[in-house]
């Protein structure tokens, strides 16, 4: 039903790409646009993220059961 994902990395800076991002992620989903989430945050410089030797993704998803096609947005 929502997807919200967080990046964790102090560079390269997620705001240019967020928007991509999301319509991929849907799109891989099979979800409307308006039920997925990207953002981001830094780790304020600690561990390997905030050396800089990777980045870090966390995710929530809300899942309904039966599943329902989420396509129609006025559910």
């Amino acid at each position: 039903a929502h997807l919200d994902v967080t990046v964790v990395c102090e560079a390269p800076r997620i705001g240019p790409h967020r928007e991509k991002m999301r319509e991929r992620i849907a799109e891989i989903c099979g979800l409307p646009l308006s039920r997925v989430s990207v953002k981001a945050t830094t780790s304020e410089r600690l561990g390997f993220t905030g050396r800089q030797e990777g980045i870090a993704a966390m995710a929530s998803a809300t899942v309904r059961l039966p599943c329902e096609d989420m396509r129609d947005e006025t559910r």
